[in-house]
């Protein structure tokens, strides 16, 4: 196939200033996290920013515009995560190019601007070209319309094929608007001559769908034409890219060969070592993307949600790392890579580029920690399994490398499905809720070591607060305009009390040190209880236990209890206090 060659920054940079030119405003992409949308957990097409446009809820100053969006699939129906690395065209992180109409134009120009961009912009060959329409149901009849404009725009009857609702009707929800679609696909095989319409649709890899129209037309609860219909297209850059460089996989393309080659220069291996690896090396350099636009957007690495999907992403990636030799953390450099590449398309990758560094450096730093210890364990389960026959690692055991290693359930089920086992999930739910039903139950009447120390002692209140000296002057307690340094007095002792800014004081023992605890005896090597509930005490003399305290050796004062600088101000009441002295 002989088409002109155009890199993936040149096919983003053709589509967007087409359509420019066609009236459309260029919108930059929307964040991967979206907001304001409890239904998804990341944005996962062109559409998702425009959502609230076409549903009539939002105005914009354009009823026409065309992005290139950041997108993630790796939940819900759209989930390919399991599928990266083995797949030539699955990928969590991808970018989809589209043109949108809110009302404006509708199915002839949008298939007229779709031809042209194709046949005289990228010039693609037409006799690889097929047109797919809905072909109707019982609801909704056959999209004729479409099929007569992709005829009037030039394409051959025969290349414009019918298929159901499941490929050829798209729809929001159960609610708003939906209408059929029209898809675009390339043959890319090398032989023509083995081109047929039953590849369209197929499973054959000769075949890539490379943009899809959607005419948004009905109201989907009614049914009923919409009075301003629209337009929503999208495109995959990593397809189109495949395409137009002439290459079998869109891991070959130029949006992911300086990552897979960078990740093999760290490593330092060859051409014959990726061919052996390929899986694990396309895994990395595309989880490498994902990672870096996460954190880009604002998701760190976590236990929970759109944190724990960034977190399962790393650790799948730090583990693909070491099945092909890597022994120490790599991924903040092929990450850095990923900047370099992407940066100029979306800044915010520059701008944030120590920070996303960082982060991936510290999160896969930890994760090596807990795989390491989790691996030995695993493989010694898997091999006695093996050994004795069996099948299924049991989910208790999954649940024990999840409790007690921190290893993830999906890094088990991955390790497992390649020694050719599975992994007991019902068991594994079922000592997951036990666990949880034991944490609830403990919970419930807990009390912390130092309540318990501390619940049958009669301990009198403290009072911090900071004293004010009004003279000025350096001077003694009681002995003001003296010129003498401040110094402590023990309580009760003839004068009167220091006015001079202090720390905050505890007013029991000496009035001039910081914190005295309240029942201390002033004497050499004294070991008591410690009135230790002051919430902000920093003491660095604490020893032993919790609650107790040790002055300094051969001293005839207390140690000094430091509170942070932030609270020596504020007045506090504490329940350990002994009065306040008159």
């Amino acid at each position: 196939m002989t088409i002109e060659k155009k890199t993936a920054a040149q096919i983003r940079k053709t589509f967007l200033e087409f359509f420019q030119r066609h009236g459309h405003a260029i919108v930059p992409s929307s964040s991967l996290v979206v907001s304001g949308d409890p239904t998804l957990l990341f944005t996962n097409s062109g559409m998702v920013q425009f959502k609230d446009v076409f549903l009539g809820l939002e105005q914009r100053p354009y009823n026409r515009a065309t992005t290139a969006q950041k997108s993630l699939r790796v939940s819900g129906k759209h989930n390919d995560l399991e599928e990266v690395g083995p797949s030539p065209r699955h990928h969590t992180f991808f970018e989809m190019m589209g043109n949108f109409s809110f009302g404006d134009y509708f199915k002839e120009q949008a298939i007229k601007m779709a031809w042209t961009l194709l046949i005289d912009e990228f010039k693609l060959p037409v006799e690889r070209l097929w047109f797919t329409i809905f072909e109707g149901d019982e609801r909704v009849p056959a999209d004729t319309e479409a099929e007569q404009y992709w005829i009037a725009a030039g394409a051959a009857p025969d290349r414009i094929l019918r298929f159901g609702a499941k490929d050829n009707f798209w729809v929001m929800a159960d609610t708003g608007p939906c209408g059929p679609c029209s898809e675009i696909t390339v043959y890319i095989g090398e032989d023509m001559d083995k081109m047929h319409p039953r590849g369209v649709n197929s499973d054959d890899p000769d075949y890539v769908e490379i943009w899809n129209l959607v005419f948004m037309q009905f109201e989907r609860s009614t049914m009923q034409p919409l009075p301003r219909p629209s337009v929503d297209t999208g495109m995959g850059l990593e397809r189109m890219a495949m395409v137009m460089q002439g290459v079998q996989s869109t891991y070959d393309t130029d949006a992911f060969t300086p990552i897979i080659h960078r990740t093999m220069e760290l490593l330092g291996t060859d051409q014959a070592h990726y061919l052996a690896h390929y899986a694990a090396y396309r895994a990395v350099a595309d989880h490498a993307r994902a990672i870096a636009f996460l954190i880009a957007d604002g998701v760190l690495p976590g236990n929970n949600g759109r944190s724990y999907v960034l977190r399962r992403i790393l650790r799948r990636a730090a583990y693909q790392g070491r099945t092909v030799g890597f022994e120490r953390p790599f991924l903040a450099a092929v990450v850095s890579t990923v900047i370099s590449e992407m940066g100029e398309a979306y800044p915010q990758l520059y701008e944030r580029r120590d920070f996303i560094l960082e982060t991936v450096d510290s999160e896969e730093q930890q994760f090596l920690r807990t795989l390491s210890s989790g691996l030995v364990k695993l493989h010694s389960i898997i091999e006695f399994l093996q050994t004795n026959g069996q099948s299924t690692i049991p989910g208790e055991e999954a649940f024990r490398l999840k409790d007690t290693d921190g290893f993830p359930l999906d890094l088990t089920q991955k390790i497992a499905a390649d020694r050719g086992l599975q992994v007991d999930i019902a068991g594994f739910d079922a000592a997951m809720e036990e666990q949880r039903t034991r944490s609830r139950a403990a919970a419930q009447f807990k009390r912390t070591a130092d309540s318990e120390l501390w619940a049958d002692q009669e301990l009198t209140d403290t009072e911090f607060y900071r004293l004010q000296c009004t003279t000025g002057r350096r001077h003694r307690a009681g002995d003001a305009g003296t010129g003498r340094r401040c110094e402590p007095r023990r309580s009760g002792a003839a004068g009167t009390n220091c006015t001079r800014p202090h720390p905050v004081l505890c007013r029991v023992g000496w009035a001039g040190r910081r914190h005295w605890p309240a029942h201390w005896p002033a004497r050499a090597g004294a070991r008591r209880r410690h009135a230790a509930a002051h919430p902000w005490c920093r003491c660095a003399l604490w020893r032993g236990r919790a609650g107790q305290h040790r002055t300094r050796r051969n001293s005839n004062r207390a140690g000094e209890c430091r509170p942070p600088p932030r609270y020596s101000a504020q007045p506090y009441r504490n329940p350990h206090a002994a009065p306040r002295p008159a």
